[in-house]
C-alpha cells in the first residue's frame, strides 16, 4: 500500500470517528518560540490541550509534516531515523480517552490496513493498569505480547515524574510490528525491548491525564487529553513489507534520480545515498516553509543540511551542482499532499543551487580558508571544528591536511566540541522549560473587545492593572504598568505592524499615557506610564489613539499591500512574503527572490504602486470563512488555519490578502510612495525599504536639498550636475593613470640599483627590496622586468601603506615546480608577517604587518635553503 493511500485511509478512519481533519501546520510553528521547527503532531494543539482554545475543538486529526536534527548522525545509517518525516495523529481535548484511543488505533491497524494482530505487540507504563487492562480484556490481545515498561519506555515526556519539566503529562503505550523471528538477533527471548532490528514501534498513544507540580508531584487533570503519533515512513515500510523506511515509494525515486548521477557504481554506498534522500525532502519543506539558508538558527539548520548533502554527493563521486536537480523529484512524490509544492519547485530548486555553488566554491578555496582559521582558532583542534560547523569542511579532509604540515589533531578534543555544540543544538531546537511554554497571564480576564477598526476612540472601563508580573488595585502618578480594558481602540503588535500609541484618562487630572500594546490569548495589554493622577481597578476611561500616527501606519500598511502586488506581477508569482515591518515613518517588506533586481525593474514596481494610489482604487475589507477565503485566491502566508471567520482585504482586482491589520479606504490616501532601498538579506531573500505619505514627500525635498547643494559646489545647474561629475571622474582617472606612467618611467632609473642588489642564494638569483611610497601597480612592473632580465631568480619587492606591507613575488619558470612556486613562497613570507597571500606559480601577492618585513625576507630565505636540499 502506496504512502500516500495511507495517508488518506488514516485520515478518512479518523473523519469518521467525528475528528476534524486539521490541515498540516508549517514546519515554522505559529506562535510557539520553545522550537525552532515543528518537531511532532502535537505542536499546533497546545491552546488545546491547556484549554485555551477558543475554537471549540475536541477531536482532531492530521498528518503532520515534521523536522527534527536530534538524530542526524544517525540518519541514512539506521533503517528508521529522518529529519523530515510525516506524522499521523489523532487528538483528544478533554474528550474521549483511553478506551477510544486504544480500540480505534486496534481497528485501524488490524481491520483498514488488515495487519495480522499475531504481529502487533504492546507496551503500557508499568503502573498504567487501566491500559493493561484494556488491551488484555477488551482488545483480547495475550498477556505474552503485553509488556510493563518504566518512566524512560512508557512515560511522556520520558521520566518527566522524576526529571521534569513541569506541566501536562501521562503514561503512552506504544504498539510494534513484529518482522518475525528471521529477522534480528533471532534469540529465543526476544521482544521489543531488545533493540535488534526485529520489532518496529509503529504507533504512541500518549495519555495526558497529570499535571506535574514545582515540587515533583503529579495532580489529575481536570481535563484528559489523548496525543498519538504515527510515523508515516514507519507505516509505509510496514504495509510495503520493508525492512527500511528507504526501500519505500517515499524514497525509493530520490534514491534512482541520486544513483543516476554516480558515474562510477563502485562509489555507491547505500548509507550516503540514504542520507543525501532524506536531507533533500528536510530541505525543500523548509525552504517551502519560508526558511532559507543562513548562518542563524532554522536558516543554519537547513545550510548545514545541504552542507552535508554537497559532502556525500562528493564522496559518492557527484562533484558539481546536483542537489537541486532532486528537489523535482521530491515535488513530484508529495504532489497529492502539498499541489502547491509542484508550482513553487523551480524556486525552491533556485535557492539550493545557489548554495551549492557557494559551497563548493567554499570547497576550492578551503587551503587558504583553512590557514586563515587556523591562524584565528585557539588551536588546531577548534579549527578543524570550525571548519566543519561554521563551513562544512569534512573533518577528515581537513585533518589529512593538517597532517601534511606536520600538525596533529587529538580528536578526543574534537569530538568534544561536536558533542558540545549537538547538545547546544538540542537545546534550541526542542522544548525549553515548561511542557507548554506558552504565556500565562497572571489573572482571569475576558477577551479584550477590539473596535479600534471604525474608531479612534472610546469609553471603557478598566479589568486589570498589572505592575510587573502582579496585579495591582491601582497605580500613581509616574508609575509604569501595563493596563487591561473591557474594549479598546488601540491595535496591539501584530502581523509586522507596531502597534498604536495614545492615552487612556480619567477626567483632566488622570492621565495614562500608552507608549506599546501587547496581546496575550486574546487579552490587550496596554503598555505605559501615569503622567498624572491615579487610576485604580473599575475606573471609568476615556481611551484614545494617536490618530495620526494610526494614519501614518495605515499607509505604510495598504502599500505593503500594493508593493507585494506589484512585485508578483513584475516578478513573478513565486514572490512571497518573509517578513515585514510597518512603521509610521516606513516600511520594510521581505520577500523571496532568487536574483538581483534590475533598477528598470525597480522603477516598474515603483511606478506601479503609484499609479494604483493615484487610482484611488476603494480597500474593502470583508469577514468571511477561510475556505471562501482560498476559492477567491487571498494570499495567506501567515494566517491562522484554524479560525473559521478569516478578514480579507480585497484591493481593486489585483490584491488579496488575509491581514488583521488597519488599513485606509481608499489608495489615494497613501498620496505617493517612494523606495528608498532595496537589497539581498539571505539567499533567495530580498528586501524594499519605502516610504509613504508625508515621509515620501519629505525624502522628496531632501533629496532635491542634497541634489542643490551638489549643484552649487560644483557651480553648475541641478540638470547639469550628473554631467559634470562624469566629467570629474574621468579627470581624476586620467590623473591616477598619468601618475603610475610617471613612476613607470622612472622604473629603468630604479631597476639597475635593484638588479645590482641581487645576491646568489643557494643558486637561486634573490631580491628582497623595500621601496617606500611605490604604487602596487609600480611594484608589479618591476617584478615583470626583473623576471625578463635574470633567469633562474626569486624577487621579493616590498611598499608600505597604512602600516603595512604590501608584497609582490615574481619567479622565473625555470625554478617551478609543484611543491616550490611563487603561491607557495608568499604564503609562507605573509605568515611570518601575521598576513595572507596568493596567487599563480610564477607570480603572487601578499601583505602582512610592516614591522616583521624583516621576519618575512628572512623566512624567504629558510624555504629556498630548505627547497635547495631537496
Amino acid at each position: 500500500m502506496k504512502a500516500d493511500l495511507l495517508r488518506a485511509k488514516f485520515l478518512e478512519f479518523f473523519e469518521s470517528k467525528n475528528h476534524k481533519i486539521v490541515s498540516s501546520d508549517s514546519l515554522v510553528p505559529c506562535d510557539d518560540p520553545t522550537v525552532l521547527f515543528t518537531p511532532a503532531g502535537m505542536n499546533q494543539f497546545k491552546k488545546e490541550f491547556l484549554g485555551r482554545g477558543r475554537t471549540g475543538l475536541k477531536r482532531a486529526a492530521s498528518s503532520q509534516r515534521c523536522l527534527r536534527t536530534g538524530d542526524l548522525d544517525k540518519v541514512g545509517k539506521t533503517a528508521g531515523h529522518h529529519t523530515f518525516f510525516e506524522m499521523l495523529g489523532n487528538f483528544s481535548f478533554g474528550d474521549y480517552f483511553k478506551p477510544e484511543a486504544i480500540s480505534w488505533a486496534w481497528e485501524f491497524l488490524t481491520r483498514v490496513l488488515k495487519i495480522n494482530k499475531g504481529q502487533l505487540w504492546i507496551s503500557v507504563y508499568r503502573e498504567d493498569a487501566e491500559a493493561y487492562g484494556i488491551w488484555e480484556k477488551k482488545i483480547k490481545v495475550p498477556p505474552g505480547r503485553i509488556l510493563r515498561l518504566g518512566d524512560k519506555e512508557n512515560f511522556w515526556p520520558s521520566e518527566a515524574k522524576t526529571q521534569g519539566p513541569n506541566g501536562p503529562c501521562g503514561p503512552c503505550s506504544e504498539i510494534f510490528f513484529d518482522w518475525g523471528q528471521g529477522i534480528g538477533c533471532r534469540q529465543p527471548g526476544c521482544s521489543p525491548e531488545c533493540g535488534c532490528g526485529r520489532f518496529v514501534e509503529v504507533w504512541n498513544l500518549v495519555f495526558t491525564q497529570f499535571n506535574r507540580r514545582a515540587d515533583g508531584t503529579l495532580e489529575p487533570l481536570p481535563r484528559k487529553n489523548i496525543d498519538t503519533g504515527m510515523g508515516l515512513e514507519r507505516l509505509a515500510a510496514v504495509m510495503q513489507g520493508a525492512l527500511s523506511n528507504f526501500e519505500t515509494d517515499l524514497f525509493k525515486p530520490i534514491k534512482a534520480e541520486i544513483k543516476k548521477g554516480i558515474k562510477n557504481p563502485t562509489l555507491i554506498k547505500s548509507e550516503l545515498v540514504n542520507a543525501v534522500a532524506d536531507h533533500i525532502r528536510a530541505i525543500t519543506f523548509a525552504i517551502y516553509d519560508g526558511v532559507m539558508p543562513s548562518n542563524e538558527e532554522r536558516g543554519y539548520i537547513v545550510r548545514k543540511l545541504i552542507r552535508r548533502s554537497i559532502t556525500d554527493l562528493s564522496d559518492l563521486g557527484i562533484q558539481r551542482p546536483f542537489l537541486y536537480c532532486l528537489v523535482a523529484v521530491v515535488a513530484e512524490l508529495m504532489r497529492r499532499p502539498y499541489p502547491e509544492l509542484k508550482n513553487r519547485q523551480e524556486d525552491i530548486a533556485s535557492v539550493v543551487l545557489a548554495e551549492e555553488k557557494n559551497f563548493l566554491s567554499i570547497l576550492k578555496s578551503a587551503p587558504k580558508l583553512r590557514e586563515q582559521v587556523l591562524r584565528q582558532a585557539g588551536s588546531p583542534e577548534e579549527a578543524v571544528f570550525e571548519l566543519y560547523d561554521t563551513h562544512g569542511i569534512p573533518i577528515a579532509d581537513t585533518v589529512d591536511r593538517l597532517a601534511a604540515q606536520g600538525i596533529k589533531i587529538n580528536m578526543v578534543k574534537v569530538n568534544r566540541l561536536l558533542e558540545l555544540q549537538k547538545e547546544r543544538s538540542r537545546i534550541s531546537s526542542s522544548m525549553k522549560g515548561e511542557v507548554f511554554n506558552l504565556r500565562q497571564l497572571p489573572f482571569k480576564a475576558e477577551k479584550t473587545n477590539f473596535l479600534g477598526y471604525k474608531k479612534n476612540a472610546l469609553d471603557a472601563k478598566i479589568a486589570c492593572i498589572l505592575k510587573g508580573d502582579c496585579e495591582v488595585k491601582n497605580i500613581k502618578a509616574a508609575e509604569e504598568a501595563s493596563i487591561v480594558l473591557d474594549r479598546t481602540v488601540f491595535y496591539s503588535a501584530s502581523g509586522g505592524q507596531v502597534s498604536d500609541s495614545g492615552r487612556i484618562s480619567k477626567g483632566k487630572k488622570s492621565v495614562f499615557e500608552v507608549s506599546s500594546v501587547k496581546c496575550a490569548e486574546g487579552v490587550i495589554l496596554h503598555l505605559g506610564k501615569l503622567k498624572t493622577g491615579s487610576l485604580k481597578k473599575n475606573d471609568p476611561v476615556k481611551v484614545i489613539i494617536d490618530a495620526p500616527r494610526r494614519l501614518d501606519i495605515a499607509r505604510n500598511h495598504t502599500a505593503t499591500h500594493l508593493l507585494q502586488a506589484a512585485l508578483r506581477e513584475v516578478l513573478g508569482g513565486h514572490v512571497r512574503q518573509q517578513g515585514s515591518l510597518v512603521a509610521p515613518e516606513r516600511l520594510r517588506f521581505d520577500f523571496t527572490h532568487f536574483k538581483n533586481i534590475s533598477p528598470e525593474e525597480l522603477n516598474r514596481i515603483e511606478e506601479l504602486v503609484n499609479r494604483r494610489v493615484w487610482a484611488n482604487d476603494k480597500a474593502v475589507v470583508k469577514v468571511i470563512a477561510i475556505e471562501q477565503a482560498r476559492k477567491i485566491g487571498a494570499l495567506a502566508f501567515f494566517a491562522d488555519k484554524y479560525q473559521k471567520k478569516v478578514r480579507v482585504l480585497i484591493i481593486g482586482d489585483y490584491s488579496r490578502e488575509l491581514c488583521a491589520g488597519t488599513h485606509l479606504e481608499y489608495t489615494g490616501q497613501i498620496g505617493l510612495f517612494k523606495i528608498i532601498s532595496e537589497g539581498s538579506v539571505a539567499a533567495g531573500v530580498r528586501r524594499i525599504e519605502a516610504v509613504t505619505g508625508r515621509y515620501a514627500y519629505a525624502k522628496i525635498k531632501e533629496d532635491e536639498h542634497l541634489i542643490d547643494e551638489i549643484s552649487r559646489q560644483l557651480k553648475v545647474y541641478p540638470p547639469e550636475a550628473a554631467k559634470k561629475i562624469e566629467n570629474l571622474l574621468k579627470q581624476i582617472k586620467d590623473l591616477e593613470k598619468s601618475k603610475v606612467e610617471i613612476k613607470a618611467e622612472q622604473i629603468p632609473l630604479n631597476l639597475s640599483d635593484i638588479l645590482g642588489a641581487a645576491e646568489d642564494f643557494f643558486g637561486v638569483k634573490l631580491i628582497t627590496e623595500l621601496l617606500p611610497g611605490v604604487e602596487d601597480a609600480t611594484l608589479r612592473r618591476l617584478v615583470d622586468l626583473i623576471k625578463q632580465r635574470l633567469s633562474k631568480s626569486v624577487c621579493l619587492l616590498a611598499t608600505d601603506k597604512k602600516k603595512k606591507a604590501v608584497l609582490v613575488i615574481g619567479m622565473t619558470k625555470d625554478l617551478l615546480r609543484e611543491d616550490f612556486n611563487a603561491d607557495y613562497l608568499i604564503k609562507g613570507v605573509a605568515k611570518a608577517m601575521n598576513g595572507s597571500g596568493g596567487g599563480r606559480q610564477d607570480f603572487a601577492f601578499g601583505a602582512g604587518d610592516l614591522d616583521r618585513l624583516e621576519a618575512g625576507f628572512k623566512r624567504l630565505r629558510e624555504i629556498i635553503k630548505e627547497k635547495s636540499a631537496n
